[in-house]
């Protein structure tokens, strides 16, 4: 088939249902201290909440994409869009810790139905092999880059109104993407067209059988427990451990003055930073070897996540932290998925990343529950950042041992 053209309208239509759906979904470790404030939890109460999401989403992520590929994307945006849409307005009106973790079930299936899983390979199917990898970074930075307006979105709505107004904000928002849908339409002879047709149970088995695409499930675990402790905790972390802010200072004079803001900010900061490192990342993967790539960017994210806890904590500190670790931050989406599409093909590549992107869901779990539990245990977050420092090790090191090759050398 002939070279596509880089943007198309599928991936303008995937980049602006991205971009809301992690705009909300980045924004919940804002939520952390309101909430928990109010009712007097512990910190784990609320933390479990964000811990279940992210792993209802992991659960779900392969049975919508399965359900996608079977019965069509925009039907499985549609049910995502819906389900995100009704968990963000019962928890509104949930008071109990069970409540909220109950809740948080749909609000991780509705993630599933509006995120990458979904969109991405949607994206991938759309593309040429020699523009696949490139318009996946596009993709993953441009989607992600709601989080540079969601946290602090959610933070100055919160100094109007209660955080179950927000949330009820938030549910129509997630609502407004169903209007993407129009434009959300493939050409009808998609680049999956021209790979062998094999049912999608012999494609699963024979990546379940391969070192290679376990090894791929295995080095997702930890992107997903860094991102999901950051995200969850980090705001908080901030506002509780970090330096007071100069009144006349630089920060102050951009509307950061508390260390609240900063926390916010902070995501913010990762978000902006995201959007090259997605962008680059992409563009990388299709000049050279994808698992030398991430095992250069869990190498890095390992490295200065354990300069940052060594450090004292600063804002400045603060800042260059987040943009170091944004650059880094999503630069690995691409990358996997566009591994999982090279080993395996693009014709069921939203079944098999969702898989391995279970993987990414049950390290945040972990992320995201240790976070709190260590707090409430500890009174502080140094613990579960060093289990992040060493998880971060152990992907660099486990993707150097993955044997790139294409799905038609592999099906021989």
């Amino acid at each position: 088939m002939t070279k596509t053209p880089l943007i198309t309208p599928v991936l303008i239509a995937g980049c602006v249902i991205l971009m809301i759906s992690f705009a909300i979904r980045a924004s919940f470790g804002v939520f952390q201290i309101p909430v928990a404030t109010e009712f007097g939890w512990p910190r784990a109460d609320f933390s479990m909440a964000i811990a279940i999401q992210n792993l209802a989403w992991g659960i779900g992520q392969p049975v919508f994409s399965a359900f996608g590929e079977r019965f069509g994307d925009r039907k499985t945006i549609v049910i995502g869009a819906i389900l995100y849409s009704i968990g963000l307005l019962l928890s509104a009106y949930a008071i109990t810790p069970g409540q909220h973790q109950a809740l948080a079930i749909l609000v991780g299936f509705g993630i599933a139905g509006t995120g990458f899983g979904i969109i991405l390979p949607l994206i991938g199917r759309a593309a040429s092999p020699e523009r696949r990898s490139l318009t996946l970074g596009i993709g993953s930075a441009i989607g992600s880059a709601g989080q540079v307006f969601g946290p602090p979105a959610a933070e100055i709505l919160l100094q109007s109104f209660p955080w179950q107004t927000v949330f009820l904000i938030f549910a129509v928002v997630i609502l407004l993407t169903l209007l993407a849908l129009p434009i959300l339409k493939p050409a009808a002879k998609t680049h999956a067209h021209a790979e062998p047709h094999e049912p999608m149970m012999t494609v699963i088995s024979r990546a379940l059988r391969d070192p290679s695409y376990m090894m791929i499930f295995l080095g997702f675990f930890s992107c997903g427990y860094q991102l999901g402790f950051i995200t969850a905790h980090f705001p908080a972390f901030i506002t509780e451990v970090c330096g007071p802010i100069d009144p006349g200072g630089m920060l102050a004079g951009i509307g950061i003055s508390t260390t609240s803001a900063l926390g916010a900010s902070a995501i913010a900061v990762i978000g902006i930073a995201n959007i090259g490192g997605s962008v680059l990342s992409g563009w990388m993967g299709g000049h050279f070897p994808k698992k030398y790539l991430l095992a250069a960017i869990y190498t890095g994210r390992t490295l200065a996540s354990a300069a940052f806890i060594l450090l004292p904590m600063t804002p400045a500190s603060v800042l260059i932290y987040s943009a170091v670790m944004g650059s880094l931050w999503l630069a690995t989406v691409p990358l996997t998925s566009g591994l999982v599409a090279q080993l395996y093909g693009v014709r069921y590549m939203g079944t098999l990343y969702g898989f391995v992107f279970l993987s990414h869901q049950i390290g945040s779990f972990l992320g995201v529950w240790l976070g709190g539990r260590m707090y409430d245990l500890n009174g502080d977050y140094t613990l579960v950042w060093w289990i992040g420092v060493g998880v971060g090790a152990f992907s660099a090191i486990v993707h150097l041992p993955i044997r790139e090759r294409g799905m038609v050398a592999q099906a021989a």
